[in-house]
């Protein structure tokens, strides 16, 4: 007879989700995709009449991004990971081509070179080095994490490469793009292991150069200043976070109602972009904004538990890969959110997959993309992991069979 041990193996064997992606991340990114065109509808009326005399002029612009996305996200889920990590090189060195192209051809709106004009498009190219950077640094710990480990030389060499990015985005000028990129590759290293006191040290010199860069700049200082005291120029340096207080404030608990904004109007400049926060808070109060800030908080959940499960089968570049982007989004996030209701100076950083913008939404859609074929592949591995134990499992039990026959 069988014995009880026997019998418990047979039933050991792991549970496997049989679906083959993580539906979850798809239906967020939907619900964040669908709010996103609504209140960019809604908070873009009156600039699409200044600048077109249609009221939904950014709305049809965003739409068209929007199914540019779902065609992203459906070519990247098709292509393996590996090809990410065999052309990392390549990707970074696209990214510094785009970046070093704005210096020669790029656009110039607001007093800053940071677009690249295609047709009737503009691309920003910080964008897409953001995610050039998360998969460069991931192939690093994949190939050095070791020497990442034991040694400051392997700490430094990728600061190397985010000293000359960094260079080339402060030089557009756009700093907020380079905290971010400072910030995804300190907390990869730091997932990573690198030795604490080599991560301190670097941080401190980092944090030292940051605020030397806020301090030789005039605008930037009038911006911090504006932070810190916003109603004591209410009308000058500090406008645009009045404007954006002065919404959260009219919002209250269950807002004024969809398309009743009044800072729309004109009053809230870039209203559509960085500070959509400001209007969904007017409109839909604070019900609608927990509701969104869940999403996205979902969102990024979502990306650093994919990130630990593909870690946790050993699928190293993928799991970095995703971590690498649950950081970007939980940065970004946190940053627009804050400077919108007046917790962080100002910073031009858009509110994923809900802020218009084309460079930023096809960006976080490959990402987005990268984060399901990181799950599809990681679930695939998984399978095959708890076929071989079955496997080995019908083995065993069939050797004891054997065993039990000859005894008796």
């Amino acid at each position: 007879m069988l014995n009880f041990e026997t019998l418990k193996a047979c039933f050991k064997t792991k549970r496997v989700d049989t679906r083959p992606y993580d539906q979850a991340l798809l239906v967020v990114t939907l619900c964040l995709m669908a709010i996103g065109m609504v209140i960019v509808a809604s908070a873009s009326i009156q600039e699409g009449i200044n600048i077109s005399n249609d009221p939904f002029y950014f709305l049809k612009r965003h739409l068209s991004y929007v199914v540019l996305c779902f065609m992203t996200i459906g070519l990247i889920v098709s292509i393996p990971v590996r090809h990410w990590y065999e052309k990392q090189m390549l990707l970074l060195g696209l990214a510094f081509l785009g970046l070093f192209a704005v210096f020669l051809f790029g656009t110039e709106v607001n007093g800053a070179h940071r677009w690249l004009r295609l047709g009737a498009i503009n691309v920003q190219p910080s964008e897409f080095a953001k995610l050039a950077i998360i998969i460069f640094l991931a192939s690093y710990l994949v190939r050095r994490q070791e020497e990442v480990i034991d040694t400051i030389k392997g700490f430094i060499k990728p600061l190397i490469i985010l000293s000359v990015f960094s260079l080339l985005l402060l030089l557009q000028p756009d700093l907020g793009s380079t905290v971010v990129i400072v910030v995804i590759m300190m907390g990869m290293l730091f997932i990573a292991d690198a030795k604490l006191i080599s991560f301190i040290g670097i941080m401190i010199s980092l944090l030292a150069v940051i605020v030397s860069l806020i301090l030789v700049s005039p605008y930037r200082m009038a911006r911090v200043f504006g932070f810190m005291d916003p109603w004591a120029d209410p009308f000058g340096r500090s406008y645009q976070l009045t404007q954006s207080l002065m919404a959260f404030g009219r919002g209250g608990i269950f807002g004024e109602g969809l398309g009743n904004s009044v800072q729309k109007l004109e009053y809230l400049p870039e209203a559509h972009t960085d500070f959509i926060m400001a209007i969904l808070a007017e409109e839909l109060g604070f019900i609608g904004v927990t509701i969104v800030i869940a999403l996205e908080f979902y969102l990024v959940y979502k990306a650093f538990s994919i990130g630990k499960k593909a870690l946790q089968h050993n699928l190293i570049f993928s799991g970095y890969v995703a971590i690498g982007i649950a950081i970007w989004f939980f940065f970004q996030i946190a940053v627009n959110v804050g400077a919108a209701s007046g917790m962080v100076p100002t910073k031009g950083l858009t509110l994923p997959l809900v802020s218009y913008g084309g460079s930023s939404l096809l960006t976080i859609a490959l990402a987005i993309g990268l984060l399901l074929r990181i799950d599809f592949e990681r679930r695939n591995s998984e399978k095959k992991d708890v076929e071989v134990q079955k496997k080995a499992v019908r083995k065993k039990n069939d050797a004891k069979k054997k065993e039990i026959n000859l005894d008796v």
